[in-house]
């Protein structure tokens, strides 16, 4: 999505309402010292008016997180949107920010089924009554980007049609040229966020946004995940009717299930929770481990339970992706939890996290080392993953050390199945199950195949690098003739060195101006050259005093240097 900086006059009057509603919550949740650093007082003029001293009194009894998320909540689609990626983000912001965050509500009042025809009409070219045999007015659910409806296609199928919310897009960009105008504020006046570019952050978003919007994005996500289980019968995928689908409308089977969390009702059709439980714990841990390619937001609503205790996933508009490496370090993280080897752990987790400055590995190694120690005389069966992987978080985040996104993301889906099956089944065990799967990466690893094909493609990348250094070497060359490229050479070490000579050289100047005065002072004594004081020359005199004055406070800085 392009987003347009604010400056010129005429687009910030556009946007200056929307401007002072942002302004004036964030100073009603409590964030007065943020807007006053922001320098944006000028937007708060009528807005200040509108927030009683009572409100700010009960808001400011919240925490900062709590008040973060109200405030979002408050504002609208974009800021509820941006609310829930920054939940997936552990290297932008604390802990206690996610867990608050990811309880941010998506839930508005629905717009009228008026507007839900014109947009299906105009997306599809046709009369509504000519692409769809029923269509329930009444939508199923409403939220800040869409709602959903139930409705039959003219060939019978049942399906659930989600149509974007009319004039989204021109909000959402308002709301993201304001952000980037405030991203760009904070990287000039708070020193302490700026390391985090916030601009770069605002992009981020907005590119993420623009795929959830485009619900073509969301239909391929399905069918690639539907290619993936295309052979197990205990996964479905609802199918997608591409017919009907564009960026603004998404059209799928409707499924009748019941909620995984509906315990009752499983219980009541006779569905086996423990065979549930089971099998969407090898469901995630099979999209991680082989496919890379998973489900990332699987709370019980976007899993439903149908007959024989099949499971099927809705809603593939936030996905993950890992590659082989990382899923690989990322097994050994879990290897070393169930052999309850620290040092395998700390290798682990420093090939898996990013960073800005070099941690510290010894006392590293030494956090990682107690931290595995308050888990090690637990039973296996009591190392829940979601738990483990919290404390995890925030060790790692007390080094300076961020988690990747779509790692994070691993980690919360994997959370979350292993929190739906212990309440399926008391006795769940995450560990027992993923046990397997980490089995099968490390004998992956090292078989031949795997082997011989490291070889070759490390192989490739030598032959590719030496091919490719004489070229590299040609254009440094070029670029040195050209003026374009300067060599720096820096000294490191040889401060000492270079400040004693300094010191030396300073004396030894001193010394001969001192020197030069006595001399020259000399000569001109004997000139008897008037006018005179005490019978002496005067200029003389004042040639001696100088030298005498230069002579003491060269010896003076000596004897404190304590080296004669």
């Amino acid at each position: 999505m392009l987003i347009r900086k604010i400056g010129i006059v005429s687009r910030t009057y556009r946007h200056m309402n929307r401007y002072r509603q942002i302004i004036t919550v964030l100073f009603k949740y409590g964030f007065g010292d943020l807007v006053d650093r922001l320098h944006v007082g000028q937007y708060l003029e009528i807005g200040m008016q509108m927030i009683s001293r009572k409100r700010r009194d009960r808001v400011e009894k919240l925490t900062r997180s709590e008040r973060l998320r109200m405030a979002l909540e408050e504002l609208g689609p974009t800021f509820v949107k941006m609310g829930q990626i920054l939940s997936s983000r552990p290297d932008l912001i604390p802990v206690e920010f996610i867990e608050e965050l990811s309880k941010l509500q998506d839930s508005v009042p629905p717009f009228p089924f008026s507007q839900v025809r014109e947009i299906i009409e105009t997306e599809l070219t046709s009369p509504i009554d000519e692409i769809f045999q029923k269509f329930e007015e009444t939508p199923l659910a409403a939220a800040s980007i869409g709602q959903v409806h139930r409705a039959q296609l003219r060939n019978g199928e049942d399906v659930i049609v989600k149509v974007q919310r009319p004039g989204i897009r021109a909000i959402i960009e308002v709301d993201l040229e304001i952000l980037l105008h405030l991203a760009t504020l904070i990287e000039r006046h708070i020193e302490e966020l700026e390391i985090h570019r916030p601009t770069r952050v605002v992009e981020e978003f907005a590119s993420s946004l623009e795929k959830e919007i485009d619900y073509t994005i969301e239909a391929s996500n399905a069918e690639r995940f539907a290619r993936q289980f295309i052979e197990n019968s205990s996964v479905y995928v609802p199918r997608i009717f591409m017919e009907t689908t564009t960026k603004q409308i998404l059209t799928m089977e409707y499924v009748d299930g019941i909620k995984a969390s509906e315990i009752d009702k499983l219980d009541n059709e006779g569905l086996d929770r423990n065979i549930i439980a089971s099998r969407g714990a090898d469901l995630i841990l099979e999209q991680v481990f082989k496919h890379g390619f998973f489900h990332a937001d699987p709370h019980p609503g976007n899993v439903f339970i149908m007959p024989d205790n099949v499971i099927c996933y809705l809603d593939f508009g936030m996905m993950g992706r890992v590659d082989r490496y990382a899923r690989e370090n990322f097994a050994d993280i879990v290897y070393g939890y169930v052999r309850r080897d620290e040092s395998k752990i700390a290798d682990a987790i420093l090939k898996v996290v990013e960073w800005d400055r070099e941690p510290d590995r010894r006392v590293l190694e030494r956090d990682i080392s107690d931290f595995v120690e308050s888990y090690l005389y637990k039973p296996l069966k009591e190392l829940h993953i979601g738990d483990i992987f919290q404390k995890l978080l925030e060790l790692i985040t007390t080094h300076g050390l961020r988690l990747p996104p779509d790692i994070f993301l691993m980690i919360k889906a994997m959370a979350q199945v292993e929190g739906l099956g212990l309440v399926l089944d008391p006795d769940f065990d995450m560990t027992r199950r993923a046990a397997p799967f980490i089995k099968r990466i490390k004998l992956e690893r090292l078989s031949p195949k795997r082997v011989v094909g490291d070889f070759l493609e490390s192989g490739g990348d030598l032959v590719q690098l030496l091919k490719d250094i004489p070229e590299e070497l040609r254009t440094i060359l070029k670029q040195l003739r050209q003026g374009k490229t300067r060599i720096v050479f820096e000294h490191r070490g040889l401060e000492n060195v270079i400040s004693g000579l300094d010191r030396s050289s300073n004396r030894i100047a001193s010394s001969l101006i001192i020197s030069a005065l006595i001399i020259g002072s000399s000569l001109v004594i004997r000139t008897e050259m008037g006018p005179f004081l005490f019978g002496f020359p005067i200029l003389g005199v004042v040639g001696f005093s100088i030298a005498g004055i230069f002579g003491i406070g060269l010896l003076i800085s000596i004897l404190r240097s304590g080296r004669m």
